[in-house]
């Protein structure tokens, strides 16, 4: 099984990481980091580098796509942005094509979402539905072979419930414990229904700007 994690400059780290960091425990996945071409990317913060060994070429039909987000996606969900053909081109061989936070808005730029439920960072719900979505506030949701998650953190979430479909429960299980995934935070404020006002116009705030 490959699975191949699409990634360009100035992704979110955690979107892809967060994912990797479950599916690289599979024990019959080949895991793929993959980008416009091989080479040095940094990430959103220019502080995170990575060395990606692999070209979207060099990874043509993968089982599993994965596409994390990051603010520039909506700058990049447009025809011809390469990772955008990278994914219109994949899909149809694809066992599961999925996304993390904006990585969705990606997805809607390829055609993969049209007319499809799916999910994304709550800040990009109008984004989504501009390529034909229908946006849910859920976490996870899988729509066939087509799951998204919602912000960052999310992609945990999302690759869990991946590795549950396609290797079962105990599985997932066993590698949510090997990672103790046991999320307990602090503050009760990690979705727009329960943020107070103020902290919804502070992060508003700053996600406004690239």
């Amino acid at each position: 099984m490959q699975i191949a994690i699409g990634l360009y400059e100035k992704m979110t780290a955690l979107d892809a990481m967060g994912p990797y960091a479950v599916l690289s425990q599979l024990p019959d996945a080949e895991v793929v980091l993959c980008a416009e071409r091989a080479g040095r990317l940094s990430d959103d913060n220019g502080l995170l580098h990575l060395e990606v060994e692999a070209g979207f070429d060099d990874v043509s039909t993968p089982d599993i796509l994965l596409v994390p987000g990051g603010f520039i996606t909506r700058t990049m969900a447009h025809e011809g942005e390469p990772i955008v053909e990278w994914i219109r081109a994949a899909h149809p061989h694809t066992t599961f094509t999925t996304s993390v936070c904006t990585g969705a808005l990606l997805l809607g730029a390829a055609g993969v979402l049209d007319g499809l439920e799916a999910t994304t960072h709550w800040s990009a719900y109008g984004e989504l539905e501009s390529f034909g979505a229908t946006a849910i506030p859920e976490r996870v949701v899988r729509r066939g072979k087509v799951i998204t998650g919602a912000g960052v953190s999310a992609g945990i979430d999302m690759a869990l419930t991946l590795v549950g479909i396609t290797h079962g429960g105990v599985v997932a299980e066993a590698i949510q414990l090997g990672i103790e995934y046991d999320p307990q935070p602090p503050f009760d404020s990690g979705s727009p229904s329960k943020a107070s006002a103020e902290v919804r116009e502070l992060v508003t705030a700053v996600m406004g700007h690239d």
